[in-house]
C-alpha cells in the first residue's frame, strides 16, 4: 500500500528540488548558495548537479511543474521570494496535482487497484492568507528593486520621507497592507530603503489607500512622492487622473475629492498642494507596486 503523500515526497520533491538548483546554478548561483536559497545541504545539491538523482520524467515535463519551479527560481534569485512564499507555492502545486491530476495517475501507476476507484483528494486552498500575503510582500520588493535602480528617483522622495505600499485583495486595515518600515529616505543622492517590507507598519501611505478603496476606486497599491505644478501636469499628460483634495481633511477630504470625481482608470493620481506645517504630496494609486513606481518615474 503506498500513500500519495509517498509519490510526493519519492518522486515530486527530489525532480522539483533538483529543477529549482538547476535553474538557481543557471542563473549564476554557487552550490552553497543554492542550498542556503534552498534550504538543503551542499552534498545534496552536489548530487543534484551530478545527476545522482533520480528524477521523474512526467514532473520534469509538466509544463505547470517547469512554470513554478521558473517563477519560484526567479523570485528566489531576486530576491523577491522568500523560502516561505516559494514553499507555499509549491505546496499549493502539490495539492493541485494531486486532485486527479499528474501524481495522482503516477499513484494510480504505484497502486493499480485505484485505477477502478472513485478518486478524489481534499486539497489545500490555493487563495489562503499565507499565499497572499507573501504574494504582495514580494510585488512590494519588486517595487522597491525598482525604486532603488532607477536613478534620480531620489529627488523624488519627500522631505518626510517616501513610502511604497501593497494591500491584501480585502484588507481593511493598516494591518493588512505591506510597506516599508521607516520608511524611504534620500540618503546622499540615493533612494535608501531601510529594511524588507512587512505589514502594519505604514499608517499614512497606507491610509490614503485604504481611503481610496472606501471610495470604490479599484487600486491596491500607492507611493507618494514630493509635490510639484509639473509633476501632476506630467501625470496628467500621461493620461493619469489627478485628483486634488484639501491638505488640512485627512482621510475625509480624500474621500470627498474622489467621491466627487470618481476616477475609474487603473492608475489614479491624488495630491495636497501644502497648508500651514504640512508638506505638500502626491500619491500614485495603481494595481500593484511595481506599476505605481512605474508611473511615478515617468516625472523624472
Amino acid at each position: 500500500m503506498k500513500f500519495i503523500e509517498e509519490v510526493a515526497v519519492e518522486q515530486f520533491l527530489p525532480t522539483v528540488r533538483s529543477m529549482l538548483a538547476e535553474e538557481l546554478r543557471d542563473r549564476g548561483f554557487t552550490q552553497r548558495e543554492v542550498a542556503e536559497a534552498l534550504g538543503i545541504s551542499q552534498s545534496a545539491v552536489s548530487k543534484y548537479a551530478h545527476g545522482d538523482v533520480s528524477r521523474t520524467e512526467e514532473i520534469v515535463t509538466d509544463e505547470r511543474v517547469r512554470e513554478t519551479v521558473a517563477e519560484v527560481a526567479g523570485g528566489l534569485a531576486a530576491g523577491d521570494t522568500s523560502r516561505v512564499a516559494a514553499l507555499i507555492e509549491l505546496e499549493v502545486l502539490i495539492r493541485e496535482l494531486e486532485a486527479g491530476d499528474l501524481l495522482a495517475e503516477l499513484h494510480e501507476t504505484a497502486m493499480p487497484e485505484l485505477a477502478d476507484t472513485e478518486y478524489d483528494f481534499t486539497v489545500h486552498d490555493p487563495d489562503s492568507e499565507a499565499r497572499a500575503r507573501e504574494r504582495t510582500l514580494g510585488s512590494v520588493r519588486r517595487g522597491l528593486r525598482l525604486v532603488q535602480n532607477t536613478s534620480g528617483f531620489a529627488t523624488l522622495v519627500p522631505n518626510v520621507g517616501s513610502n511604497l505600499v501593497e494591500a491584501l485583495p480585502d484588507a481593511d486595515s493598516v494591518e493588512e497592507v505591506a510597506a516599508v518600515p521607516g520608511r524611504i529616505f534620500d540618503v546622499k543622492g540615493r533612494a535608501a530603503v531601510p529594511a524588507d517590507p512587512e505589514f502594519g507598519v505604514s499608517e499614512h501611505v497606507a491610509g490614503i489607500l485604504l481611503t481610496a478603496r472606501e471610495a470604490g476606486v479599484s487600486v491596491d497599491a500607492a507611493v507618494d512622492v514630493a509635490y510639484t505644478e509639473e509633476t501632476v501636469e506630467r501625470l496628467a499628460a500621461a493620461g493619469h487622473p489627478t485628483v486634488e483634495f484639501a491638505a488640512e481633511g485627512g482621510p475625509d477630504a480624500v474621500r470627498e475629492a474622489l467621491d466627487d470625481h470618481e476616477p475609474t482608470a487603473e492608475t489614479v493620481v491624488v495630491y495636497q498642494a501644502g497648508g500651514y506645517g504640512i508638506e505638500p504630496i502626491v500619491y500614485v494609486l495603481g494595481p500593484d507596486a511595481p506599476s505605481v513606481v512605474e508611473t511615478a518615474r515617468e516625472t523624472l
